[in-house]
């Protein structure tokens, strides 16, 4: 989950770890997103997977652009742990494209995101 100034979340299927403080991912320049970062480029990326509840502090720079997507590097400034003794988390999102020419293009933004 990505959240800007606002505030403003949006959940993101394309966050790729980088580096050890940074994380790339696409956003479509359709996203309100996308111009809150340009404006305001500090955010949160909110991670929530089996085992892993961790929001990650970060400044955002668009680093690419192609006729569909900005490519976004976030260089992480903090990581808080929300890991309790009290609860486990099981599972993420499970989610599948529904939509043959979006998941084509999803693993051409994925592809791209490696090369950064």
């Amino acid at each position: 989950m990505l959240s800007t100034a606002g505030p403003h979340a949006i959940p993101v299927s394309t966050a790729t770890r980088s580096g050890d403080a940074t994380v790339h991912l696409a956003l479509a320049h359709k996203r309100d997103s996308l111009a809150r970062l340009r404006d305001h480029p500090r955010c949160a990326l909110t991670i929530l997977a089996a085992g892993i509840a961790v929001t990650a502090y970060a400044s955002a720079s668009v680093v690419d652009e192609d006729d569909r997507v900005a490519y976004v590097r976030l260089d992480v400034e903090s990581v808080e742990d929300h890991d309790q003794p009290t609860f486990e988390l099981t599972g993420g999102v499970g989610w599948h494209w529904t939509d043959d020419g979006a998941e084509a293009g999803d693993a051409d933004v994925r592809a791209r995101l490696r090369d950064l």
